[in-house]
């Protein structure tokens, strides 16, 4: 991957950043953004509100809606269509938990049992298809051909990398390469749409609205890397996930991927027969062969250039407090501890 790569608008405080301050200066904005989400995801049908309540208020950091409201911020938007927008993009990524955590057979998201363990998979699952289905209404309503091209676009995207991923459990034959295209369909996708919205809004140039998806797509991806390798050396009281929940699903993860390229042979057999296999029983055998490969600290190494990736995109922004947030979110991404 090269040197280190180091932008010269990446804060150096990367660890003193805090969501809290990120979103001082969109808090109005964000508790907008709740009451529409409050309000849209009202149905007649009881068991839809129940589930979908249960999921949407359970936490999370609010990432993709954030980063709506502060690319339309730093282009001067004024109008109220990237509260709805923002709105929209956390429902589709709800849609998406719901979904995976079915496919991933997972008990535990935000430190709560998962929708499905407290549901069961086929009302997750029809929850899930509400919610897309909603996001669509909504953004209809925007009444823009590009925003909806965008936000359609995005969906299928996404699709597409949840099969992706699917298609790569238990094959330890995936490389970095592979691990990364997971990544930008599965996870940075959404957020390059976010940013982009915003952009769309802000009825930037080509430009600037190039720089601001290419921001969101490595921000996601740095994003994306830090979760794995929170899977192997974070506390389950701040990520709210057990560790270990890659492996034991066969995910080949970006630490993993290392070990096999880069470790000792026997701890690359190790790994790969983990990857085949899943399950938790080699946990503790895998974390010490990930912690002698140095495999966390090249993960961190890969992230980390693409935060600086996400600042270089949008030097062309006019200086302002919400492009100091968009550069300070690229710091959060990788210095984070959940």
């Amino acid at each position: 991957m090269g040197g280190r790569l180091r932008c010269a608008g990446l804060p150096n405080e990367a660890a003193a950043v805090n969501l809290e301050q990120l979103y001082a200066l969109i808090g109005q904005d964000m508790k907008a953004v709740d009451a529409v989400i409050r309000q849209r995801l009202h149905s007649d049908v009881v068991l839809v509100r129940q589930v979908a309540e249960y999921i949407i208020q359970s936490g999370g950091k609010r990432l993709r809606p954030a980063l709506v409201l502060l690319s339309a911020g730093a282009l001067g938007y004024s109008g109220r269509f990237h509260h709805d927008l923002a709105a929209v993009v956390e429902f589709i990524h709800t849609a998406t938990l719901l979904h995976d955590d079915v496919v991933d057979e997972s008990a535990l998201r935000r430190g709560r049992d998962t929708a499905n363990a407290m549901f069961g998979n086929a009302a997750s699952v029809l929850v899930g298809d509400f919610l897309y289905s909603r996001a669509f209404q909504m953004m209809v309503a925007v009444d823009d051909m590009r925003v909806m091209r965008v936000l359609s676009d995005a969906t299928n995207v996404i699709a597409e990398g949840e099969v992706l991923q699917l298609m790569n459990c238990h094959d330890a034959d995936v490389d970095e390469a592979r691990y990364l295209q997971v990544i930008r369909y599965k996870t940075a996708k959404l957020f390059e749409a976010a940013a982009q919205l915003g952009a769309i809004l802000g009825k930037a140039t080509s430009e600037v609205e190039t720089g601001l998806a290419a921001y969101g797509m490595h921000l996601g991806t740095a994003f994306q890397i830090i979760d794995d390798v929170l899977d192997y050396s974070g506390a389950e009281a701040e990520t709210g996930k057990h560790l270990g929940d890659d492996l034991a699903e066969g995910k080949p993860t970006l630490p993993l991927i290392h070990v096999m390229q880069h470790g000792a042979p026997e701890d690359a057999a190790l790994v790969r027969q983990a990857i085949e296999q899943g399950g938790r029983d080699a946990f503790s055998d895998v974390l010490a062969a990930v912690r002698r490969s140095g495999s966390l600290a090249h993960a961190r190494h890969v992230a980390e250039g693409e935060a600086a990736r996400a600042a270089d995109a949008i030097s062309g922004l006019p200086a302002s407090q919400y492009k100091d947030s968009l550069l300070q979110l690229s710091a959060f991404a990788v210095s984070r501890s959940f």
